[in-house]
């Protein structure tokens, strides 16, 4: 249709006008402007317009599809103008009108012309105006429609801005996924990593402790090959011929026992070269030694009871050769009674002396060593743990009870309260703490029995060792005895039965020699140590109830300063008084007599002095005129304190080996 071709024509022109080429800017909305913002331009029409007139002006003027009808009628809009125009300017007829009859005149055709021209121009006038309002309507149209685009255009935009945030979210979740999944792995292998670090430095930390664990057994092993080297090289000597010497062993076994002796030296010796160089010995080497020293050993008592039944076979042909004597028994009796006679002016000389202590000390001391006895049974349970609970607590206990007394020195000063207070509460069953950890004889039946046993051996033991090698080391440890002996009596009950069991000489008592006791067993009695290496040395023997006696005579003198200023002291110097005195009536032994009354007098005899003050003196006169003089000479220094501390010397006589004087000041 026409009408529809010049609406398609409109809108081509509205396209190429300037409005229609405004550029779109897809961002205006994020800047916040409107979409029309850049456009400033007064809206006109294209010149395709005149064209459109043209043709417009041509065809009658009726309502066409453009304008939105369907009929070929005129506009009743302009018919009706039109007549009020002409009407206006003198009456111009209807040009529509077909009764309408035109004049021949000039002037007529002439306004007629005007006529038409006007109405063509008030038509092209009135389409122009319906041209504005229907380009204004399209313009309106265009630009809802540009604005639905835009909305669209809008939506889009957002739909896609959302869908690409959603895609940037879900990126971003999966990056962050990824992301904390690598961590997990990372932390995973560090992990491993961290373990295989922790399993490798566990590693070298074993290996390092057993290369330590190595080290110290082998120091271990040495040390014990030294041992074993020197306990064979001592073995070894009692069986040179020298030491046989007074054996009645035949020289052919003695001969042999040497051999083999000192085949077994050369064993051990052999041992000792392969460690020269700076190894340590190992456990083949350990093991021969060992059996060395078993073998050496064996040696020693094949030795010893060969030696015995040699002394048997002397001892029955001795009696044989004396029933062999019975003939001349007459001379034997005037031999006998010679020997009798000779023995009468001796006990003549030696009147009042005995050979035994009181029957009332021996009675005293066997209730003592009865009563230790008993209480070491008590606590055999305990002695003797089968679970490793009841273990733990003994070393814990026996910890306890020692280490505060071994922690007695000569310079212990302000540190002696200290130590008997924490003794002191372990005795009366308080908790005290030891080596870090907290213990108390109230956990176990049998603790206070154990504890208050072996605080008795510690302080003996500390007299044995300490005090032997130090003498000032007595009074600070027999003060701190006496305060638990003050405190606690059973202690000091079990103190005396451990002196008087190491130290029979404090009782004072010489164990005589029973009949069918063995030499060793009787040397154990007197107070020796006795070994597999045989019996110690005289002068370990005399230094050692050396210490012991010096620590009874501090003991008996000194009285605990934090204790009760009222009681006695619980072992006071009377007891020192009677040891003393029944020393001085028992025959003197070699040695140890001289020893003893030397120690016991150095100590405490100032002290018996203050005390006895005439009696003390009457006692050293004795000593001095009448039991020195029944000894054999054995010149022995005694020196006594006088009120003035000062020292004199008694010149004493014991034993013929001694011929040197020796005064001290």
């Amino acid at each position: 249709m026409p009408a529809e071709n010049l609406r398609w024509g409109t809108l081509e022109a509205l396209k190429n006008s300037p409005k229609g080429n405004i550029s779109f800017d897809p961002y205006w909305s994020e800047r916040g402007e409107h979409i029309l913002a850049g456009c400033k331009e007064a809206v006109s029409l294209s010149s395709h317009c005149g064209v459109i007139l043209e043709r417009i002006s041509s065809s009658p003027l009726q309502r066409s599809s453009f304008l939105g009808s369907s009929s070929g009628d005129s506009s009743p809009g302009l018919s009706e103008e039109i007549p009020a125009s002409v009407s206006s300017r003198g009456s111009i007829p209807d040009v529509n009108s077909k009764h309408t009859t035109l004049s021949a005149a000039p002037s007529l055709k002439t306004e007629r012309e005007q006529v038409n021209l006007f109405c063509g121009k008030m038509a092209l006038k009135l389409r122009q105006e319906m041209q504005e309002k229907l380009v204004a309507a399209v313009a309106s149209s265009e630009s809802e429609q540009l604005k639905r685009f835009e909305e669209l255009m809008e939506l889009k935009q957002r739909q896609e801005y959302q869908s690409m945030r959603d895609m940037m979210d879900r990126e971003t979740k999966e990056s962050i996924g990824r992301q904390e999944k690598l961590k997990e792995e990372q932390r995973h292998r560090m992990k491993i990593m961290n373990l295989r670090l922790r399993e490798l430095e566990q590693q070298r930390l074993r290996e390092a402790e057993l290369e330590r664990q190595r080290q110290a057994d082998g120091r271990e092993r040495l040390r014990n090959l030294n041992n074993i080297q020197e306990e064979v090289l001592q073995l070894n000597q009692l069986l040179e011929p020298s030491t046989q010497a007074k054996t009645d062993l035949p020289v052919t076994s003695l001969s042999s026992y040497s051999t083999r002796g000192n085949q077994l030296c050369s064993q051990v010796s052999e041992v000792v070269r392969k460690t020269a160089e700076g190894d340590f010995p190992s456990v083949e080497d350990m093991t021969a030694a060992e059996r060395s020293l078993h073998e050496m050993r064996a040696l020693i008592r094949m030795m010893q009871e060969e030696a015995a039944k040699a002394q048997e076979k002397k001892k029955k042909d001795q009696e044989e050769e004396e029933a062999r004597k019975k003939q001349a028994e007459l001379q034997a009796q005037q031999e006998a009674q010679q020997k009798a006679a000779q023995s009468a002016k001796e006990r003549a000389q030696r009147k009042g002396l005995q050979n035994s202590a009181e029957d009332s000390t021996m009675k005293w001391y066997k209730e003592l060593q009865d009563s230790a006895a008993q209480c070491a049974q008590s606590f055999e349970q305990l002695n003797s743990p089968k679970d490793m609970q009841t273990k733990k607590l003994k070393l814990e206990l026996q910890k306890a009870a020692t280490i505060p007394v071994s922690q007695i020195a000569s310079n212990s000063g302000s540190q002696l309260r200290e130590i008997f207070d924490k003794i002191d509460k372990l005795l009366s069953g308080q908790v005290v703490v030891s080596g870090g950890k907290s213990v108390s004889t109230s956990q176990h039946p049998q603790g206070l029995d154990f504890v208050a046993y072996k605080l008795a051996e510690k302080f003996v033991k500390q007299g044995e060792e300490e005090v032997a090698s130090h003498h000032e080391a007595a009074f600070p440890i027999a003060v701190v005895a006496s305060g638990v002996w003050e405190r606690h009596p059973r202690v000091g009950d079990l103190i005396l039965a451990h002196l008087h069991k190491k130290c029979p000489y404090a009782v004072p008592h010489y164990p005589p020699m029973k009949d069918g006791t063995p030499v060793e067993e009787y040397q154990r009695i007197l107070g020796y140590r006795v070994d597999d290496s045989g019996v110690e040395g005289q002068d370990s023997f005399l230094k050692r109830m050396s210490g012991m006696i010096r620590l009874y005579a501090a003991v008996i003198q000194l009285q605990w300063p934090y204790g009760s200023k009222q009681g006695l002291v619980p072992h006071g110097l009377n007891q020192g008084w009677r040891w003393l005195a029944q020393m001085l009536n028992m025959e003197p032994l070699a040695d140890i007599t001289a020893t003893l009354l030397f120690d016991f007098l150095e100590v405490c005899g100032n002290a018996l002095m203050k005390q006895y003050q005439g009696q003390f003196w009457k006692l050293i006169l004795l000593l001095k005129d009448e039991y020195f003089p029944r000894s054999v000479l054995l010149l022995v220094c005694f020196p006594v304190v006088t009120a003035g501390s000062s020292l004199f010397v008694v010149l004493v006589g014991l034993d013929s080996h001694c011929s040197n004087l020796d005064c001290v000041e």
